[in-house]
């Protein structure tokens, strides 16, 4: 049986990917601090994982972490732009010297292969459409330019270690187990839980900006095929859907699922938020077989199922949104 690592394990991609592991029967240790993830997420398998309460830049804890594992899938990180605005030391502490340590410790006990959680915000504010791997990086934020160092130090424990890397650029993810009550909580459940309790979204800007939203089920079957890939595959990949959509297109998607007309408020556009993203999935196609099943819309209605049984504030409009088909 082979053991995989979740380095946020307890947060909203980790609880996904440690889910569907222990579905294909593989044994899972989370290594989380809890500090934007929860243990309740993990309650119903608690019992079914070993729980490591500690921090990635605690490169000891991280050694104690790897020992027998084969595969580790790393998505601790302080996963906001804002965020990194308003504190970059903290951000680049955790998602660059984290990251490296992360590396460091699976190189050093024979780990078969790491996975790396990584950003489409690399790419900035580049004005080719669609964005490809290739294409060059225009990081905006101090947590772009974090995920951009992590990237560089998996390619080069791939070319001075050998050890296989791949590293996912993910494009707005969302679904369930997304906190949308956080201060830095992304938009999708943010304005989902507003409009569920009949309260108008805020909009940063005029709302054209556009995002390539991917939802959780197909970032998982991202992150198995690269843990699953043939050695000589590294380098990074785009994971998206594929076709873009803007805020004001989301909230009326929104309305529509939820049987509402609330209009959006505006204010004034956030410091360091990229205008416009799209993915090119050939090269994730290509290489690894991925495909992304589950499309936008479908996407919406599961994560507005999660949030209605999580929110009772919410229950009127979570009956009426998974009536709509």
């Amino acid at each position: 049986m082979q053991t995989y690592l979740v380095t946020g394990g307890a947060g909203f991609i980790g609880t996904n990917l440690v889910r569907h592991l222990l579905g294909q029967g593989k044994a899972v240790r989370v290594l989380d601090n809890l500090a934007t993830g929860y243990l309740e997420n993990l309650a119903p398998v608690r019992k079914d994982i070993e729980f490591i309460n500690a921090d990635i830049r605690d490169l000891d804890a991280v050694w104690g972490a790897m020992e027998g594992v084969d595969v580790v899938l790393h998505q601790a990180a302080l996963a906001s732009v804002q965020r990194s605005v308003n504190n970059p030391i903290t951000s680049n502490e955790v998602n660059v010297t984290g990251s490296l340590n992360v590396l460091w410790a699976a190189w050093k006990a024979g780990v078969q292969r790491v996975v790396v959680a990584s950003s489409s915000s690399v790419y900035g504010d580049s004005p080719v459409h669609p964005k490809v791997e290739t294409l060059r990086q225009r990081p905006i934020s101090p947590y772009a330019v974090s995920k951009l160092a992590t990237e560089a130090y998996c390619q080069s424990f791939n070319l001075v270690y050998g050890m296989p890397t791949i590293a996912l650029r993910y494009f707005n993810v969302f679904g369930p187990y997304q906190d949308p009550t956080s201060d830095y909580a992304a938009v999708i459940p943010k304005f989902a839980a507003l409009m569920m309790r009949g309260a108008a979204p805020t909009i940063y800007g005029d709302g054209r900006q556009s995002r390539d939203f991917t939802y959780i089920d197909n970032v998982v079957q991202a992150n198995m095929l690269a843990a699953e890939a043939p050695a000589g595959i590294s380098g990074i990949f785009n994971v998206a859907c594929g076709a873009s959509y803007s805020l004001i297109d989301l909230v009326d998607r929104l309305n529509r699922l939820l049987g509402t007309s609330l209009r959006p408020l505006h204010t004034a556009a956030a410091v360091g938020d990229v205008r416009e993203s799209l993915a090119d999935i050939s090269r994730a196609h290509d290489l690894l077989g991925y495909a992304p099943h589950v499309a936008f819309d479908q996407g919406l209605r599961s994560t507005l199922e999660y949030l209605g049984a999580m929110l009772p504030m919410a229950a009127p409009l979570y009956a009426h949104a998974v009536g709509v088909r």
